[in-house]
Parts: C-alpha cells; structure tokens; sequence
C-alpha cells in the first residue's frame, strides 16, 4: 500500500510560519504514531525572490503590524528591535535555498528553527549569506560546503522546481498543509493553535 503524504508549505520568513511552529511541532509528533500509514514531506513555497533593494517604508509597516497582530492572536515572541538595527530586504529566496541545502544533509527543520530565531528573536537578517552561513555553522554544518551549495546553480534549479511544484498544490499562502492520499490532494485545514483539528481530518482521510 502506498503511503499518504503530507506536505507542509512553508517560506522559513513567513512570519505565520513562525508563529504556526508550536502547533506544528506538536501535529507533527502525533503523526509520529501513523507512520506506517503516512510520510510528512516539507516543501519551500517561496515568498519573496532575491533583492539588493531596500524593504519599502509601507512594507515594513505592513510586517511590523502583522508581528503585532500574530503576537497578539498566538502569544507568539518577536524582536522589534529588528526593524531599527538590521537593513530589512524583501528578499526569503536565500532562506528557502539555505533550508534546501540542509536538507541534504538531513537537517532542515533544525535550519528552519535557526532561521526562525535568528530573524525573530535575535534581529539577524536571514536575507544575508553571512547571516545564513553563521546559522549553518551553529547547526552542524560545514562553512565552506554550505557557502558553495546555497550560491549554486544546482540548488538554484532546485529551488525554482520546489516552488512551482508548491504553487501546483491546492494551497491558500504559507503555511499550508495538503494530503497525497490515493493520487488525490487534499487541503488540510490549518488550526494556528489546535493541532486537533487538522489531525482528525487527516486520520479521517487516511482511514477512508
């Protein structure tokens, strides 16, 4: 019998991400017992391509105030001082390639955490290779490996691929959850604080 999937949609900066990653981790771990039924597989969706330029005045004002809506929803922590001490880019695609890149080596929800703190707790800029290369270092990886890999051209097709095979799902923006059961893709309804609620669907769909 062929195991169900299901894919987890995500860009390592979508602040809902951040603020989904509690409920996830414990959806996750009650799916630990179906794994004879079910893989989990995780997919970069992609929020914002590479950019030099400055984050725009109205944009930054727009995530400041989605910080201030997830915390005030979720309870979940952010570092305003982001705002003021780092050069904010609209730019994720560097993320997504340094999560794939870890994900090579088995290691990409650690990156995904890594990243997650960093921009959020931390005010680093996960938009910066150095910043990227700083977090691959604290997770085990090797500097040098992980600089040529995440500027490569192999990880760049790669990254291209996952997002147009992610914009193929039935997905509502990031984070999503869809289930491979039986050729059929399911959305899966995504609760931010009762992972309840998408695991009944899922064992109800799997069980069927």
């Amino acid at each position: 019998m062929n195991k169900a999937i299901l894919y987890y949609v995500y860009d390592p900066m979508c602040s809902w991400c951040w603020g989904y990653q509690p409920t996830w981790t414990k959806l996750q771990n009650q799916l630990a017992h179906l794994t004879d039924k079910l893989a989990i597989a995780l997919k970069v969706g992609g929020l914002a391509p590479d950019s030099n330029a400055p984050m725009p005045l109205d944009m930054q004002q727009f995530l400041q105030q989605t910080w201030h809506n997830i915390h005030q929803q979720l309870g979940t922590e952010f570092n305003h001082d982001f705002w003021t001490q780092c050069q904010p880019r609209r730019s994720t695609y560097p993320s997504c390639r340094a999560a794939l890149v870890a994900r090579a080596s088995g290691l990409e929800s650690q990156m995904i955490n890594a990243i997650q703190q960093a921009y959020y707790l931390q005010a680093r800029n996960p938009s910066d290779i150095a910043v990227l290369s700083e977090l691959a270092i604290s997770i085990g990886m090797d500097k040098n490996h992980f600089e040529q890999q995440v500027q490569s051209e192999e990880v760049e097709q790669q990254l291209i691929a996952e997002i147009t095979q992610a914009r193929q799902l039935p997905i509502q923006g990031f984070p999503s959850l869809v289930l491979l059961h039986n050729q059929q893709f399911y959305p899966i309804k995504l609760d931010y604080q009762h992972y309840e609620t998408s695991l009944e669907q899922i064992k109800c769909l799997i069980q069927s």
